[in-house]
């Protein structure tokens, strides 16, 4: 089969699996709305700048909660089938995607949800929801490509939070400054520095996944 009809075949099994167990994600969204609920009570009113950060800490541990399952929860087993049946690129190629739509469901959700509790003070939403796609899909990459990595450890979770860490934190600060541009309504032209920097960023995280996931899987 050719890369696309693979990718396109493991997509679909991933959200069947997805589907007969619901209670992973199910606890991922009751994750994220405890956790704005007890924000909630416990600061009451928060600052425009408290806000955002706020949202972006809330949707890095979800992700980190939703993402890690991604290769870990795989048998050796299972593993060894898809090794036989599809190319490494299909596979991560295929984590990448469905983990990028994963983390965009949960983060419409989340600011959903966030913007009902607290007073939602976004100046410009579709430069916000930008925002949130490209943390989507910033997320979704660097922590399928540590999740693969991780999964080759027996101490997997805790590797993971270490690996991720040097990484994550310069994506969190540009997020966090894109956004925080959406919610003050500036001109969208004093963010493209910051638009062009997570482009780039995601395209050569994805690009260093393909080529070196393959060395992983065949271990």
């Amino acid at each position: 089969m050719s890369l696309y009809q693979q990718v396109r075949a493991l997509l679909y099994k991933e959200i069947v699996l997805e589907w007969r167990s619901r209670y992973a994600l199910n606890g991922i969204l009751l994750y994220v709305v405890s956790t704005i609920f007890v924000c909630y009570l416990s600061f009451r009113g928060l600052q425009a700048v408290t806000w955002n950060a706020l949202f972006w800490i809330i949707m890095l541990f979800a992700s980190i909660n939703a993402v890690t399952k991604s290769f870990v929860q795989e048998s050796r087993g299972r593993q060894l089938y898809f090794y036989t049946i599809a190319s490494a690129q299909a596979i991560i190629l295929t984590k990448i995607i469905y983990n990028v739509f994963l983390l965009f469901l949960l983060a419409v959700l989340a600011l959903f949800f966030y913007g009902i509790v607290f007073t939602n003070p976004v100046g410009d939403p579709a430069l916000y929801l930008l925002a949130v796609v490209l943390g989507s899909i910033s997320f979704a990459s660097v922590f399928t490509l540590i999740s693969s990595i991780a999964s080759k450890a027996s101490n997997s979770s805790a590797l993971m939070a270490i690996l991720s860490f040097p990484v994550i934190i310069p994506l969190l600060i540009l997020l966090i400054k894109l956004s925080k541009n959406a919610m003050d309504g500036l001109d969208r032209a004093s963010s493209y520095n910051e638009i062009a920097v997570l482009l780039a960023i995601n395209l050569i995280v994805i690009t260093v996944s393909l080529l070196l996931f393959p060395y992983l899987w065949r271990d």
